[in-house]
């Protein structure tokens, strides 16, 4: 362990915040970049996550997008948030701690919980910046998980 958390945690979360910022970039629900990519390119994604943090958000985005076929949707959030905008690497930090709850409780690989997790329905109200979700307490978002609904 180097720093404050594992690197896995680290590369984790670089991943989610990167899932985050395509979504933005295509208008498109978070799943759907999840379900484009795929497990394995996930993955591979992961495992070199060290790597790709040191590159520009833009261009990494850009050749993924690209490379993996993501076609632009007509979700925005960002547009329709009344609030504040909580910015990619905020929900890609909500992500991370759900993601390894998940992968802990339910004893899954990282990428199987992720997969899991942003085709769930907490991934919908997380995504909605009207609501409060995104900036609850991570054991309370942990448990709403696990229950199934809001708590």
């Amino acid at each position: 362990m180097n720093g404050r958390e594992e690197k896995s945690s680290n590369d984790l979360f670089f991943l989610c915040s990167l899932i985050e910022y395509i979504g933005r970039k295509t208008k498109n629900h978070r799943n759907v970049i999840v379900n484009a990519v795929g497990k394995e390119r996930l993955q591979h994604i992961f495992d070199l996550a060290d790597v790709y943090h040191c590159e520009n958000m833009d261009k990494i985005t850009s050749e993924l997008i690209e490379k993996y076929g993501i076609e632009d949707g007509y979700f925005d959030n960002i547009a329709s948030a009344q609030y504040s905008v909580p910015t990619h690497w905020d929900i890609g930090k909500v992500y991370k701690r759900l993601i390894i709850d998940v992968a802990r409780f339910q004893n899954k690989t990282c990428i199987d919980a992720l997969t899991e997790v942003y085709n769930s329905w907490l991934s919908r109200r997380i995504e909605n910046f009207n609501s409060s979700l995104y900036y609850e307490n991570p054991a309370y978002i942990f448990e709403s998980y696990k229950k199934g609904e809001c708590l």
